[in-house]
């Protein structure tokens, strides 16, 4: 099996996602997992896609980042994860994913800060007198 390469994305984070048969090594930026994400439930984000399809341990997985905060990236890997496992073998996996929710992109970004207002919806307090 040849390289398989998706891309992720998640607010301002963008993950390019690289899947290869292997033993379930996941690479991040250079690092392994657990070291690029010290809380489990990041962990658990990233591995979501391998528990919904029953691949643990098949692949091999090397993911590019930038942007955004730990979270966020997190989750830009999971969609490219998701993604490119649709493209290996879309009859197996595209049904329990997308019924996850794991190929969707989720599309609310930060709204921008107005000018003459403290944020994007917030208003100076208002004073009669």
């Amino acid at each position: 099996m040849e390289q398989t390469h998706a891309l992720g994305r998640r607010k301002a984070a963008v993950a390019r996602v690289y899947i290869v048969a292997g033993n379930g090594e996941i690479v991040i930026n250079g690092r392994p997992l657990e070291e690029y994400f010290k809380e489990d439930s990041l962990r658990y984000i990233v591995n979501q896609p391998f528990t919904e399809t029953k691949t643990e341990g098949q692949f091999d997985v090397k993911v590019t980042i930038d942007g955004g905060g730990i979270k966020g990236q997190a989750e830009a890997i999971r969609l490219g994860i998701s993604r490119a496992l649709c493209e290996i073998d879309k009859e197996a996996y595209r049904s329990t994913l997308k019924a996850a929710g794991f190929l969707t992109r989720d599309a609310r970004e930060v709204e921008r800060k107005k000018p003459g207002q403290p944020g994007a919806r917030r208003r100076f307090q208002f004073s009669k007198r």
